[in-house]
């Protein structure tokens, strides 16, 4: 149970680290930036269309 109670909080450490320090927000940035730079304007349409 102490392990256990151990790996919750090293567990939150490191997401409060990786929140702290905008990696979550880079990656998404990056994700999708490469993914509209990839997309052609039929499907660009066809998102909007929902």
């Amino acid at each position: 149970m102490l392990a256990a109670f151990l790996a919750v909080i090293v567990a939150g450490g490191a997401a409060w680290n990786f929140l702290r320090e905008g990696t979550l927000v880079q990656h998404a940035l990056m994700s999708a930036s490469h993914h509209v730079q990839m997309t052609s304007l039929g499907s660009i349409a066809d998102i909007f269309s929902y």
